[in-house]
């Protein structure tokens, strides 16, 4: 069910690439090796394999109900009058039966998982108001939209066929509305299960280090508003109200998803931190989430940043959570298993979800607290906690020869030029991941070596023993410009001895953003792990041709190994296309310019790692 829902989905995102070119005038397997603990732990073998037994056992229930019962367009009427439609799937027997909730912009009709209704689930579906088949306007994780979550849990509740308990489930945008649902403590809502969600509305998607992410918003516009368009299902039967929807969903491409488009891309609201974001960030109201919940993310999803930060802090205020992050983008989720003992994903919350809402003994509580797949290893890794506990920051200095090295620069190293152009990047790891594994099918996005031709690259001597990375990384940039605004695109990637260069992570951040708020920014052992800059208008910092910068630029988190006999690289770029674009008044102050990355004693540009050991 997973993988045909995958595949609806990226037919969809490929077949609207032409619908975005016209209405927005713009630019449209895991491994099956043994699961390991940390090489730090000191297990024997024997051992380490009876643990991860135990905390990754198999859970699986038989089908209990063959037949399914659907209730298609099933409508309620909000608080506001706004009739909402969702389709509700049960089992064909009596009930009572526990509820699992799904609110999507995309569609109802092809989000039934049948895997829970046949093990004695009732699996509603909700288009969210002003999608699908669903009256009102559309304007993503609005204060309307976000209050029709408590509302739609306590419809839930109180149904006839309903237990009076209610699990969250869904990936992308149907785990977001998830936290900001549970956010409301609605009466009935039993626990959660986000797949993919974001944490930081900002920071982790729309405005990448201060630059328009143009890889993914337009599409996902385009989405919302190609499946909006569609003829409701109830169309024949009741062609009045289906009319009016279909009329009322046209006339907002004007409204919500031009508007934000035009806004980011021409440096108004949206392209700063501020209300519109802080409303949509579910890191803001995840203090608020008390019901047990698991988090599924990618090391190579767009929310990559948000996942497990959205898992901390549930965390750190006592909630019963898990975070699982695979080698995934955000259109391949879930995809490889079950490996490494790491069951499917529905197995997983089938299991999540029989111990919290069902209110059965599944040992939910044993599933290890983090568990995330090894980049460079290619298996999966129970760590304990995020960030990781034995990680310690080791800054490694960009030196003069393309070197990178523990050893500080001298006083008498030079600097690279590099031309600020706008379309770095199309043959990079970023541009993959950007555009949920789109491009992907190109061969060149999974060896940077001909992107980095047009970057700037710094690389360390092949290793003589296995580097262990895991959690967020930061690189501090001594540059000037000639220019009055700079783009830096920073990759870290993982040099194999024939060359290839594989593409870990990446961060971005554009000059003028260059604001750093230490006071919300992460250290370890003294260092600045995780700078955090403020993004808003009034923290905009003019940049002064020739004027030597400081420049933190976050790059965000991984968990890879890098082999002995394999090179860590730094490779910094002008730009990341398709991944991102400056707004306009941006893209003007900065083109045409010439970036000088400085590396000597004076001005010691370098990154922070966090090194496992």
């Amino acid at each position: 069910m997973l993988k045909r829902k995958l595949r609806i989905g990226s037919m969809l995102f490929v077949m609207l690439t032409f619908i975005l070119s016209t209405v927005f005038a713009g630019p449209v397997s895991a491994n099956t090796s043994s699961l390991l603990f940390s090489s730090a732990s000191g297990k024997p073998a024997a051992t380490q394999k009876a643990a991860r037994n135990q905390a990754w056992e198999d859970y699986d229930r038989p089908e209990q109900y063959e037949t399914i019962i659907s209730e298609k367009d099933v409508f309620h009427t909000m608080r506001d009058g706004v009739i909402l439609a969702a389709d509700i799937h049960r089992p064909d027997a009596a009930g009572p039966f526990p509820v699992i909730l799904t609110q999507a912009p995309y569609g109802k009709s092809s989000m039934l998982n049948e895997y829970f209704v046949k093990r004695g689930y009732v699996h509603v579906v909700v288009d969210v108001r002003g999608t699908g088949s669903s009256q009102g306007t559309w304007d993503s994780f609005g204060p309307a939209e976000q209050q029709d979550g408590k509302e739609l849990v306590e419809w839930a509740a109180k149904q006839p066929w309903s237990s009076g308990k209610v699990g969250l489930y869904g990936a992308s945008y149907m785990a977001i509305n998830q936290f900001f649902t549970a956010a409301q403590h609605p009466k009935g809502l039993a626990a959660m299960f986000p797949i993919v969600p974001m944490g930081d509305s900002y920071r982790d998607i729309v405005m990448s280090g201060g630059q328009v992410n143009t890889g993914f918003i337009p599409l996902w516009l385009g989405l919302v508003t190609g499946t909006s368009l569609m003829p409701p299902s109830y169309t024949i039967t009741d062609p009045v109200k289906a009319a009016g929807v279909l009329v009322s969903h046209a006339g907002q491409i004007s409204g919500f998803q031009s508007n934000t488009l035009l806004s980011a891309l021409t440096g108004g609201e949206v392209a700063y931190d501020g209300p519109f974001h802080w409303q949509r960030s579910p890191l803001l109201v995840a203090d608020k989430v008390k019901v047990p919940t698991f988090v599924t993310g990618g090391l190579h999803d767009i929310f990559q940043r948000g996942e497990p930060l959205l898992y901390e802090k549930l965390k750190s205020n006592g909630v019963t959570t898990k975070l699982l992050m695979g080698n995934w983008t955000h259109g391949d989720f879930g995809s490889g298993l079950p490996a490494d003992h790491v069951p499917p994903l529905d197995q997983i919350a089938l299991r999540w979800f029989d111990q919290y809402v069902k209110g059965m003994k599944t040992k939910a509580e044993h599933i290890p607290d983090v568990t995330q797949f090894v980049l460079g290893e290619g298996h999966f890794e129970v760590q304990p906690g995020w960030p990781h506990s034995k990680a310690t920051a080791e800054k490694y200095y960009l030196r003069s020869g393309n070197l990178l090295t523990k050893d500080t620069p001298s006083s008498n190293e030079g600097s690279e030029n590099m031309l600020q152009v706008p379309v770095n990047g199309l043959c990079s790891g970023s541009a993959s991941q950007w555009t949920m594994g789109i491009l992907g099918v190109l061969p060149c996005t999974k060896d940077n070596r001909l992107t980095e031709t047009t970057e700037v690259t710094y690389t360390t001597a092949p290793v003589n023993r296995d580097v262990h990375i895991s959690g967020p990384i930061a690189a501090k940039i001594y540059a000037s410009t000639t220019a009055k605004d700079a783009v830096l695109s920073v990759r870290v990637t993982d040099v194999a001895p024939d060359g290839t260069s594989t593409e870990l992570t990446a961060g971005w951040l554009a000059a003028s953003h260059r604001a750093l708020d230490t006071g919300k920014s992460r250290f370890l052992n003294g260092e600045n792990i995780q700078p955090w800059h403020p993004f808003t208008k009034e923290a905009v910092q003019e940049v002064t041709p020739g004027e030597i910068m400081e420049l933190d630029v976050e790059i965000f988190p991984t968990n890879a190994r890098i082999k002995e006999g394999h090179q860590l690289r730094v490779s910094i770029g002008p730009s990341d296309i398709p991944h991102a674009l400056s707004p306009a008044p941006m893209l003007q102050k900065q083109l045409g310019g010439v970036v000088k990355i400085l590396h000597d004693k004076q001005h010691p540009s370098s990154i922070i790692l966090p090194i496992v050991k």
